[in-house]
């Protein structure tokens, strides 16, 4: 396996969660990271990327609620995600990608309650 997606669940509204990617077997420094999501009834929609570099960029619909970030020593992504809503339910997918190769993790559920 090479992307290891974890840490989805059911939340209430407001509440926090932290998903993490591992990627074991990619050569984790050379790729760009990202979070992708899939909400019902919608197609798979970016969420955030995170540079080789460190450099984050969000989707308009997170800002200022999510964070991505990297632990290139673990070859581990992250986001953190703040103030949760029901909107925000979906299948939270990691991303790495390096020129024109693309990997893709198994998703993780993420389930908001009103």
């Amino acid at each position: 396996v090479q992307l290891q997606a974890s840490g989805g669940g059911l939340v209430q509204a407001g509440e926090s969660l932290t998903l993490e990617c591992a990627a074991p077997g990619i050569r984790f420094i050379n790729n760009v990271m990202a979070w992708y999501r899939q909400t019902p009834g919608k197609q798979r929609e970016l969420v955030a990327t995170i540079t080789t570099g460190g450099s984050p960029r969000y989707a308009d619909f997170v800002k200022g609620r999510f964070t991505i970030s990297r632990d290139n020593a673990k070859a581990t992504a992250y986001l953190t995600m703040n103030n949760l809503q029901p909107e925000d339910t979906g299948v939270y997918y990691c991303n790495a990608r390096r020129g024109t190769a693309n990997t893709w993790g198994q998703g993780t559920l993420v389930t908001v309650s009103s």
